[in-house]
Order: structure tokens, then sequence, then C-alpha cells
């Protein structure tokens, strides 16, 4: 009996374990076996509205270490969704294997099902084959270091008090997007050996623990000693600031750069999703609207089911208007859907256009293609390299430029060959980290002198930092424990402003 013949695999919104495991069974089939999708194997876990508030304040970890910001967060967010100012994601997928996703109980079945294609097969297979993903995280893992993480805490807690520990994840926390090295791969993430490794600290300093060594300089290669006499360390600009605080800053106890370190480890963990997120978000939509309507092709489901799917679909995948309430920029998964649809047409349905603009893919398998893109790029070049400009139409997508020294904005770019190269290059700029994150990099530790520390702020496009940084800078001197300057220089490097704030 063939599955139009069976007829639907069920009927109602009501869902049972059952039924989750046979639209599971029923979704994996298509995806693996029809359009080869490769996934870590799934861990579907159903939990209640309160449970998914608790995993959305604690930044989509739910056993991650403790912080009181999280209970802040858990607090706004369960007040909104209680009063209806704020829905709740119908999902929480966590990059590890297995993979697991987190439904929430109040879903519908048809919601369900959708949250399975969604997470389950499309984030899944991201998280498995994007390459950011593949050189930053370890997804066999992540959930041993994070209960590692959340242990280690808990201990400090105990032994050096909540105020200690928390006012040192405060700092940490403030610094955050600066605890990344963009250009050197980290090394393989193990609570085992983390584990070890802090075992092993432990011992060594209780065994030689005197207060006398502490007179003694510290040892270290020649050229570091002369680099360090002259004011040369480090030879080189440091980006990380965090990885520099664990390792070099004078009044940390070793607990307290165990903190720092397992802060840092964390912001590594999360810094492929903020690269890939209109990839990410769009290719488990595609995902979950392609599988859905597989299903249904195939009769597996009826029209009540795919009219629930598909209104929730079209809210997911809304553009709102600049002038329209509620608008927050360009909607992440309407762009990411929209490409990952586009290129499928491209290569099915290609015009003399697609053909002029993308003469490597029109006409092609359309399932290569698209596996191609999501293992080998990140949004800035995504988009980069795939924004169509029939695309560029269809989001009324042009440019404005707004220059300090000109009195009136000056539209930059419309809707021909030289404006839609100038829109793609400009959007895809908008994903660069570089034009999010601003450059700060360490160029001096004075640690034969006054131990101070020297960063560097270089700006982009003349762009001044936020009000907040006084108060970030204030978070790097409790770490550092000694004076921080603060340096900002233009783009070529010529002293702009300097700033200083003494350490605790």
């Amino acid at each position: 009996m063939n599955a139009l013949e069976a007829g639907p695999l069920s009927t109602g919104a009501e869902w049972t374990f059952e039924l989750i495991e046979r639209y599971d069974r029923a979704i994996g089939d298509i995806a693996l076996n029809e359009y080869k999708l490769d996934i870590f194997p799934n861990q579907i876990e159903v939990i209640a509205s309160e449970q998914m508030l608790d995993a959305y304040a604690s930044v989509g970890l739910p056993i991650g270490y403790p912080h009181w910001s999280y209970g802040k967060e858990f607090i706004r967010n369960e007040q909104m969704y209680r009063k209806g100012q704020r829905g709740l994601a119908y999902e929480i997928v966590i990059n590890s294997n297995p993979c697991i996703a987190y439904l929430m109980e109040e879903n519908s079945l048809p919601m369900q099902a959708l949250v399975i294609a969604h997470a389950c097969y499309g984030h899944n297979s991201f998280f498995k084959g994007n390459y950011l993903f593949k050189q930053w995280t370890n997804a066999d893992a992540i959930i041993d270091y994070m209960v590692f993480a959340r242990n280690y805490v808990m201990k400090c807690e105990d032994r050096y008090g909540h105020a200690a520990v928390e006012e040192i994840l405060d700092s940490c926390h403030a610094l955050q997007s600066h605890g990344v090295d963009r250009y050197r791969h980290p090394a393989p993430l193990s609570a085992d050996e983390e584990r070890l490794r802090q075992r092993e600290r432990e011992d060594y300093a209780w065994k030689q623990y005197d207060d006398i060594w502490r007179t003694l300089p510290s040892r270290g290669s020649h050229d570091e000693s002369k680099n360090a006499a002259a004011g040369n360390y480090p030879p080189e600009p440091q980006e990380n600031l965090l990885y520099f605080v664990e390792k070099h800053a004078p009044k940390l106890e070793p607990w307290q750069r165990e903190l720092v370190r397992i802060v840092r480890k964390m912001a590594q963990y999360f810094y492929p999703q903020g690269m890939t997120k209109v990839m990410n978000e769009g290719w488990a939509t595609f995902w979950h609207y392609t599988l859905l309507n597989r299903l249904y092709d195939k009769g597996l489901v009826d029209d009540g089911f795919m009219l629930e799917v598909l209104s929730s679909h079209t809210n997911v995948v809304a553009q709102r208007g600049f002038d329209q309430r509620g608008y927050g920029g360009i909607n992440p998964y309407a762009l990411g859907f929209a490409m990952m649809t586009d290129i499928r047409r491209i290569c099915e349905n290609p015009t003399p256009e697609d053909h002029e603009w993308f003469p490597d893919i029109a006409g092609g398998d359309w399932l290569k293609v698209l596996d191609f893109a999501m293992r080998n790029y990140k949004d800035e070049s995504f988009i980069g390299q795939f924004l169509s400009p029939r695309l560029i139409r269809d989001f009324h997508l042009f440019a404005i430029a707004d220059h300090a020294q000109d009195e009136h904005l000056v539209v930059d770019s419309i809707h021909n060959e030289q404006g839609y190269r100038r829109v793609r290059q400009l959007l895809s700029q908008q994903y660069n980290r570089d034009g999010q994150v601003p450059d700060i990099q360490v160029v001096r530790y004075d640690h034969r002198g006054d131990r101070s520390l020297t960063i560097q702020h270089r700006r982009h496009r003349g762009r001044p930092l936020g009000e907040e940084s006084g108060e970030v800078l204030k978070h790097l001197a409790r770490l550092w424990g000694f004076t921080v300057r603060l340096h900002t220089v233009d783009e070529k490097g010529k002293l702009l402003e300097q700033r200083e704030t003494r350490g605790t």
C-alpha cells in the first residue's frame, strides 16, 4: 500500500509522543533518502513554556552555568509572554551530537512537525555541514563541557561566594564579543581535558606554593624578556582580549582565570552562529517548507495540517516595511528563505538574466548547488555571491548614501546593472563582523613597569565607540587589576583620543 492509499498520518491538532515519533520517521525518510541531508542523530525533548522561557534566558543553553542576568531575562520574557506582548519560539536547538531539539508542549501537532523539520533536519544538517561550525565547534563535546562549566561555577560560588563569582562573570560577559581569534582555529573542546588540566594546575599550585617565589622574576625566553624590557610586549597586537586577560592578568586567582576561560569558550561556541544567522535560519526554513510540502504531496498530511503550517510559515518569513509597526531591519528568515528558494529557481527555471548573472549554476542541480553554498559560505559571502537582481527587486532594495560632510541624503544605487552590484556589495558588507564588532586589540602590556595595559581601537568608517564603552572599559580594568588605557586611532593609525581607567 503506497502513501496515498494509506492516508494521512493523523488528523486534528492534538499530539502524542507516538505521533511525534511517527512524524519524525516520515520527515526523516524524505530528508535522508530523497534529499540526502546529512545530519547528527536527533534527540527530541518536549518542555513546558516556562522551561522554554528558562532556555531563552540562558542564551539557548538550558544546562549552562547560572548567572543573575539569566534570571533577570527570564522575568522580563515571562512578563511579556503572560501579557501577550510577545510569543515564544516553537523550538530551541543545540549544536551537539546528538542534536538536541526542544519542542514546546503547548504546540499543536502541525507545529511539532514543523519544528521537527526545521530544527532536527534543517538546523541539524547546517550545524554538521557548514565549514564555520566544523572549524569552531565540537558537537561531540559541547554538552559535556556545559555540564563541566555549570558544576565549576557552582563550586566556585560555594567556595568564594556568589558576589565574587558574578563580579567576574559580569566583566567577562561584557567582553565576550572580544573573546575570539578570528584567524586562528581553536583547539578541540573536551570537558575531560579541561577537568584534567584544572586538576593538574591546582595540584601544581599546591605543591609549589611558597610566598618567596613571588619575589623572583618570571622565566621566559630571551627574546620575550628583551621585548618586554623594551616595552614591546606583546610583540604583535592581540585581538582576543579574554584570552590575553586569562593568560596575563596580574591579579587574577586561578579560579578566576578558569571563569574567564569558560566564558571565552562559550563565546567561541556562539561565534559561527553570529556569522551565519541568515544562512542558518534560511536553510532551516527552506527545508521545513520543502519537507512538509513533500509530506502533503505524498498524502501523509491533510489540508487542515498544511493550512496551519503555511500560516505559521508566512508569519515567520514576513518582511515588514520600514514604515510599518514592528519593523526591525531585514528579517533573516525572510532573506535567507528567499535566497535559498531563489537558488532552486535559478537551477530549475533560469531566465536570461539568471544565465548572465549566474552562469555556473543556472540550469544546474539545485540540490548540489544548495549543498555547496551551505557548506562553504557565511552570511557576508553568501549574499555577495548569490543575491540576485530579481530578489533585489522583490525586496525593493536600494542604497542611500549618508555622508557626514553632505547636507542631504543621496540615492546611491537603484535597479540597474550597476545598482544591483552595488546594492549586493553594500548589503553583504552589513553582515561583515568587522562592521559590527569594534576593532579593539591589545598593543602593550607594561609588565616590567606599572603593569598597565594599553588597548587600541581603530575606527571603522570614522565611527566612534558607543556610550557604553566607558562601562566596558571598567569591566576590563576590573579583570586586569591595574590601569587600562584606551587609544582610539583613525583608519590610518593617527591617534584621535586617549582614555584611562584604573583597576581595583
